[in-house]
């Protein structure tokens, strides 16, 4: 658990210090992610680092606070709306307090998953999940989210080879992106060849010179994470399955997404 703990601790460090670059138009500015704002992104943050605290050592509260989430998505179907519902959750109105606050959480939140054995089942909304894989989700979602600020400032995102966590939970996705959205899984596996930020090569199932995908793991992380469409990225894809998954990936739960259109974030 050492290593996820480290790169989840060492993200929100390097968020905070670009949040606090942002002065209050910043803050309340809607970014490129259905029109989220810096605010709206950290007190989503801030609530689902909370919940997973809950789930692990406050049931009451996460089955409380679960029905509360239930319920204000049944009634309200539009993304920013939803989350608007979640921020004001929180009751937290000033900036400077709401990033406190989601430090804290985060801090809490991996102290306390430091010490709990990786392979602990963990509740939450879908299947339970293991301790480590709750870890890297938390992470995923995380590095995800602030790529809307990074876009929203314009400023260059610095990558660690924290994201194999990314490109890990990306992989394992294949099968599922198709199963969510009631499609045949492919009987081929494409073969993945990506150059990490430090300049290593990390490959992912058998080579195939017919089906597969190479270049940086920042673009595919951005891929699969639905931060940037496939044509906005340098990624080599040759194939039609290798195509295919790249035009839907998603490892994120939940419904069915689409990326991007191609320069809408880039």
């Amino acid at each position: 658990m050492e290593k996820i703990i480290s790169s989840i601790r060492d993200e929100a460090l390097t968020i905070q210090s670009l949040l606090l670059s942002l002065n209050q138009l910043d803050w309340k500015a809607e970014t490129l992610f259905k029109a989220w704002s810096p605010e709206i992104i950290v007190s989503h943050l801030l609530y689902f680092d909370r919940m997973t605290i809950y789930s692990l050592n406050n049931k009451d509260t996460f089955n409380r606070e679960a029905s509360f989430l239930f319920q204000a998505f049944s009634s309200e179907k539009n993304s920013l709306e939803r989350a608007k519902l979640v921020r004001d959750r929180m009751a937290i109105n000033d900036q400077d307090s709401m990033i406190e606050a989601w430090m804290k959480s985060n801090h809490e939140m991996t102290k306390i998953f430091l010490s709990v054995n990786p392979e602990q089942r963990c509740q939450w909304f879908g299947p339970d999940m293991s301790a480590r894989m709750f870890m890297i989700a938390r992470y995923m979602e995380t590095w995800s989210h602030a790529q809307a600020i990074y876009d929203l400032m314009g400023q260059k995102r610095t990558y660690t080879d924290d994201i194999e966590h990314i490109v890990q939970i990306g992989v394992k996705t294949f099968k599922w992106t198709f199963r969510n959205r009631k499609l045949e899984v492919p009987e081929i596996f494409p073969y993945i060849e990506l150059r990490s930020p430090s300049g290593g090569k990390w490959t992912y199932n058998d080579p195939n010179d017919e089906e597969s995908i190479k270049g940086k793991a920042s673009d595919f992380c951005h891929v699969v994470t639905q931060n940037r469409n496939i044509k906005d990225t340098t990624l080599e894809v040759n194939g039609k399955i290798s195509e295919h998954w790249m035009s839907i990936a998603q490892c994120f739960a939940g419904d069915p997404e689409n990326p991007p259109k191609k320069g809408e974030r880039n």
